[in-house]
């Protein structure tokens, strides 16, 4: 029987780890630097990229929100 194998991980930008964890820009250094936020990895002399399988890994340890009830 033949063994699968795990799909590569593929990189994404800054842009991407902020739209996929609605995190800014600032925020995303400042949770690095915290150790929340796993680091990225350097792909250049002045490129870095996440990992996409430790970003998602990363969001389903953070709680969720419940939303915030209103009254009028």
């Amino acid at each position: 029987m033949a063994r699968r194998l795990a799909p590569p991980d593929r990189f994404l930008t800054r842009a991407e780890v902020e739209a996929r964890t609605g995190l800014s820009r600032s925020a995303i250094y400042r949770e690095m630097r915290a150790g929340r936020l796993p680091l990225p990895y350097r792909v250049g002399l002045a490129a870095v990229r996440w990992s996409a399988h430790e970003i998602e890994e990363w969001a389903k340890t953070r709680p969720r929100s419940r939303g915030v009830l209103h009254r009028g």
